[in-house]
């Protein structure tokens, strides 16, 4: 990337030169047998500094002035001192311009101006016609490739944009990934380990009352109840700093059937009641949420009712949505709980999420009994996760098209003032026709030495405007004639033409030419 500090250094390093290539052509002018003077040379180096200097800030504006410039040398616009200007400045103007609207503003202010000044100078409309084409030319096909290049920088910047955030996010993504193990493992170490410590805890509470044992066994169980319930304690404390408070559910698989989770809590000292065997077997994430309510519940009755008796219940829905329902009833304690015993409050809120991923509902209560219910209703099949929006693909086509419209532009725009160009000389050339005929009656009343004043009054339609220039194929003008006119005879005929020469304000010769 570019120093910032170099930046407006070379900035302006390129204001310098562009301002010394822009002089040329004014110095080349400077000659006075060419028509040129020092005065109009500084006149012009001065306009050129201060158009380089405020290019960058206002375009249209360098624009403006460097045509300012050119119209009083010629209508024409396009002129030899400051040809190169108005092709450098229509270029910057379309490459620094954010909107065209004021452009187009201005193309139409110099046409307009370009006609008012024909009308008051009394010039023919065709050097209104050749400023127009100077215009579209020299002024208007720069800005449009000016326009094309800024459209084509902006597709560059933003991909280059794209690329850059797409490396950010693929570093949002990793690190969301590593927050996400820390989740997992926090979720692993809650509901295996913590699942596993509180059956030990609940079979050494037995083992600590059992009559068959001595003092010594019993005073050992006991040791051992409470270092499971003291371990369940850190457990519980590691895990809150390993997860996140807005922590998806683990996904990691329980590596058990349900049947299985259900002996190996009758094992360690649970009263578990299965209702129906075989538990439906559910597919993908389904199936790890149904182990997982499972296993909340048997250990939520392992760690807070000691004793009771639970019952689990796994059946098929006869629904639409293909449903299981899962229910995990237990009664209350008939002991006390563990030592440590109290909740983290996280058991749930996890458990609820990784149910809601798969489409699910997850409900609890307490029973009338005293006890607690956890409830969850499955689909069989999860649902498709829906994929991410492609914000990058969409931004860069919505930069492609910016720049196909700049392209189509760039086309139609010229196209479309030639055509208008096209059309209005030709509307222009028929009228001066419908303008500048003379009947062959009228002629042949016209006799030498007549003024134009005595014509006007001779012939009541005497035509308001002469043909544009000498006919090519006419043959030469008399010499020492002041003035030729021409006048078609007819408005659809082509030939004969008229020529009516005067010489001190009185007609002085008048012939048919081809």
């Amino acid at each position: 990337m570019r120093e910032p500090a170099r930046e407006p250094a070379r900035e302006r390093l390129f204001d310098l030169l562009l301002w010394l290539l822009l002089c040329v052509p004014v110095l080349l002018k400077s000659d006075p047998n060419d028509g040129g003077s020092w005065t109009r040379v500084t006149v012009g180096v001065v306009v050129l500094a201060g158009c380089v200097a405020v290019s960058r800030r206002w375009p249209l504006v360098s624009l403006a002035a460097t045509v300012a410039a050119s119209l009083p040398a010629s209508l024409e616009l396009f002129t030899p001192s400051y040809s190169l200007a108005l092709v450098a400045f229509g270029y910057l103007a379309g490459r620094r311009q954010e909107h065209t609207r004021a452009a187009l503003w201005l193309f139409g202010a110099v046409a307009a101006t370009g006609l008012a000044l024909t009308w008051i100078t009394r010039t023919s409309l065709g050097q209104w016609f050749t400023l127009l084409l100077a215009l579209a030319l020299a002024v208007v096909a720069p800005w449009l490739i000016g326009r094309y290049v800024r459209q084509y920088d902006r597709l560059v910047r933003s991909g280059w944009q794209l690329a850059d955030r797409m490396e950010r996010e693929h570093a949002a993504v990793a690190d969301r990934e590593r927050l996400r193990e820390r989740s997992r493992i926090a979720g692993d170490m809650h509901d295996s380990l913590g699942h596993d410590l509180a059956l030990i805890a609940i079979r050494a509470g037995a083992l600590e009352v059992s009559p068959d044992l001595g003092p010594e066994q019993q005073r050992a169980a006991g040791e051992l109840r409470r270092a499971a319930a003291d371990a369940t304690a850190r457990l519980r404390d590691i895990i809150g700093v390993l997860r996140e408070e807005d922590d998806t559910a683990p996904t990691s698989p329980a590596g058990e059937t349900v049947e299985e989770l259900a002996a190996r809590a009758r094992a360690s000292g649970l009263t578990v009641t299965l209702a129906a065997t075989p538990v439906p077997t559910l597919p993908g994430m389904s199936g790890l949420a149904l182990h997982r309510v499972v296993q909340e519940g048997l250990t939520n009755a392992a760690k807070h009712a000691p004793g009771a008796a639970v019952a689990l219940t796994v059946t098929p829905q006869d629904d639409e949505a293909a449903t299981v329902r899962v229910e995990v009833v237990s009664g209350p304690g008939t002991g006390a709980p563990p030592l440590g015993a109290r909740s983290g409050g996280t058991g749930l809120v996890a458990l609820g999420e990784r149910v809601r991923l798969v489409g699910g509902t997850l409900g609890h209560r307490v029973t009338e009994d005293g006890g607690f219910a956890l409830t969850a209703v499955l689909p069989r099949r999860a649902p498709a996760p829906l994929p991410a929006a492609p914000t990058s693909a969409r931004e860069l086509d919505l930069a492609r098209r910016e720049v196909r419209k700049g392209l189509a532009r760039a086309i139609w725009i010229p196209l479309a003032l030639l055509a208008a160009l096209g059309a209005l000389m030709l509307g222009v050339a028929a009228w001066t026709q419908a303008q500048s005929y003379l009947e062959p009656d009228d002629y042949a009343r016209i006799r030498l030495g007549q003024t134009p004043a005595r014509l006007d009054a001779l012939i009541d339609d005497w035509p308001e405007h002469p043909l544009d220039g000498r006919p090519r194929a006419a043959p030469p003008e008399p010499p020492g004639m002041d003035e030729c006119r021409y006048y078609r005879s007819t408005m659809l005929a082509a030939v004969p033409v008229y020529r009516l020469c005067f010489v001190d304000g009185h007609l002085a010769d008048k012939a048919e030419v081809p």
